[in-house]
Formats: structure tokens, C-alpha cells, sequence
């Protein structure tokens, strides 16, 4: 049997919400999906699938085009289709309660009031990993709403391309199970130049040091 990895991507269909915070899955997806030339995204299970291979593992794309709230039904189709074990998706979506360019990876949990989430787990169970990208709170539950579905401001722009293309980048990382290099990998990719060159020079002598045995 074919080993598969199914991605997805949350996010709202349609011009109006591409540029919405509450999007960033579906831009985390597409792209891990132009850095590894996937084959190109068409209409599959409620949604837009892509197929591609990395590290001798077949990995499909998806991004639900349900809507938020119904997320989970396509992603259900999918896996059930592919007969691919919910512990073997990982799903990519927005996280007010992280700083805006954080990232982290978690296996389960609840949805923390996250629609997409909750529908998947509704779906399928909550044992599938979560990549969260924070994209920053509003300081006021009222506010929550009117934050994920507005557009990324320019300055965004800043940590929003580093965040997508070092989540992509790092990607077998997480697909060999090692959550914390990810995130490590990840997050170095968005310190400033100098930040990373040390940290770059540290990793190095800690290899050194490692091989001579000290």
C-alpha cells in the first residue's frame, strides 16, 4: 500500500477572503506546493487537491472550499477515499492566540474556538497535527472576528513570506516526526541575519563538539 500524507490547508473560498488572515492555510499549502512542483491544484472532494512526492512519500494537498465552517466534510472525503489514517494529516491553519510570524505543531487538543477545527474534529477525531500559524490577537473577543477575516496589512508582508516559505522549506522535518527541529528551523528562518549566522555557528561547534566526542 502506498504511504500517503494528507495536507491541508483552511481557509474561505473566493477573491474576497484570499487576502484574509483566517487564509493563511490555504497560502501555507500553496506554497509547499510550488516549492515541491506538485501537480497543478483541481476540484476534488469539495475542494482543490494537488499531488506531489517528497521523500519517497506520496503527499496530497487539499483545500477545503466549503468554508470555514464545514471544513471537516471534505477532509473526511479525502481521507476515507485515500483510506488514510487521521494521525497522518496534518492540517495548516490560522492561531490568534499566537504572536503574528510564530509558529508551532501540536498533535490533538480541542479547536479553541477555531471553526475549521472543530469541524474536522467532527469529522474525524482531534488525533491529526495542527500547524499553527499565529497571525496575533486583537485584544478583545469582540473584536476576533473582524480580525481574521480582514486582509494582511503590507507591513505583514515582512514575517508573513519568511513564515510560508520556511514552513515549506522545513517541511520533511516534520514529515520524519521531528516536531522540534521544525519548529526550531522555522523560527530561526524569521530572526534577523546576524541572529541566524550565530545561531548557524552555534549549531556547528555543537556538531564539532559531538564528533570529538566532548
Amino acid at each position: 500500500m502506498v504511504a500517503r500524507l494528507l495536507l491541508v490547508g483552511l481557509g474561505n473560498p473566493g477573491d474576497r477572503y484570499a487576502a484574509n488572515r483566517h487564509n493563511i492555510g490555504f497560502r501555507a499549502i500553496d506554497a509547499i506546493a510550488r516549492m515541491y512542483a506538485f501537480a497543478p491544484f483541481r476540484s476534488r472532494f469539495q475542494g482543490e487537491m494537488a499531488a506531489g512526492r517528497l521523500d519517497d512519500r506520496e503527499i496530497l494537498a487539499l483545500k477545503p472550499m466549503t468554508f470555514m465552517n464545514d471544513s471537516g466534510r471534505p477532509v473526511a472525503a479525502a481521507a476515507r477515499f485515500f483510506k488514510i489514517p487521521v494521525t497522518d494529516i496534518v492540517v495548516f491553519h490560522d492561531e490568534i492566540d499566537l504572536v503574528a510570524g510564530k509558529m508551532r505543531v501540536k498533535r490533538g487538543g480541542g479547536a479553541a474556538g477555531h471553526n475549521g477545527l472543530r469541524s474536522i474534529d467532527a469529522h474525524l477525531g482531534p488525533e491529526y497535527r495542527r500547524v499553527r500559524l499565529g497571525v496575533g490577537h486583537p485584544g478583545g473577543r469582540e473584536r476576533v472576528v473582524g480580525h481574521v477575516l480582514a486582509d494582511f496589512s503590507a507591513a505583514d508582508a515582512d514575517w508573513l513570506e519568511p513564515l510560508l516559505a520556511a514552513c515549506a522549506q522545513h517541511l520533511p522535518l516534520l514529515l520524519a516526526g521531528d516536531e522540534g527541529q521544525y519548529m526550531s528551523k522555522v523560527a530561526l528562518a524569521l530572526q534577523p541575519p546576524k541572529a541566524q549566522a550565530s545561531a548557524a555557528a552555534s549549531e556547528s561547534e555543537a556538531v564539532a563538539d559531538k564528533r570529538r566526542g566532548v
